[in-house]
């Protein structure tokens, strides 16, 4: 039997960058967004405030556009302070390479597994998929999600008995299924 194992965020992860005022390196995104039209271009970035100072950042999300080659929908997303729409700009690798950010996931996800009845079985056969781009080394979530110290699904990998498509070593943001022989 397939189980379907989910990684989702939680909250939005902590923006990695320097902070001008206090050289602290990491920021919190509450999903603000400064929207400033001049004539007919518009303006918009994200408000990012810093964990130590509190001083505000701006990631620019658009920068002189025509006002007519903006959506309305993302518009008014913008508008309403959208917090999904917050979450996805900062996944954008575009945004990201524009500010010059990463993104830190510590305590920013979860994996729900759908309950623990696999986990006395013989074989267990998961198909793991993320909700969002999160990376996340595979031997952590393997160990969260059956009950196993990382150490000990080290030498499962290294016995063969953790089997996949991907490689296990690293860290992984996209789908991968797996088999776990006891």
């Amino acid at each position: 039997m397939l189980n379907n194992w989910v990684v989702m965020p939680t909250c939005l992860p902590t923006v990695l960058r320097r902070c001008h005022a206090c050289a602290s390196g990491r920021f919190r995104a509450n999903g603000k967004f400064r929207v400033n039209a001049n004539h007919k271009v518009l303006d918009a970035w994200l408000l990012v405030l810093c964990d130590t100072c509190g001083d505000t950042a701006k990631l620019t999300v658009l920068e002189r556009v025509n006002v007519r080659s903006v959506r309305p929908r993302l518009l008014d997303r913008m508008h309403d302070n959208d917090l999904g729409l917050a979450a996805e700009l900062l996944q954008d690798p575009a945004v990201r390479r524009r500010n010059r950010v990463a993104l830190d996931w510590h305590d920013a996800w979860r994996l729900d597994t759908g309950g623990s009845d696999h986990v006395d079985r013989e074989v267990i056969d998961v198909s793991v998929r993320f909700a969002a781009r999160i990376p996340v080394r595979p031997t952590r979530l393997i160990a969260e999600g059956c009950g196993l110290s990382r150490a000990e699904v080290g030498r499962l990998i290294a016995e063969g008995k953790v089997v996949s498509a991907v490689r296990l070593s690293g860290k992984l943001s996209g789908d991968f299924a797996f088999m776990l022989k006891r």
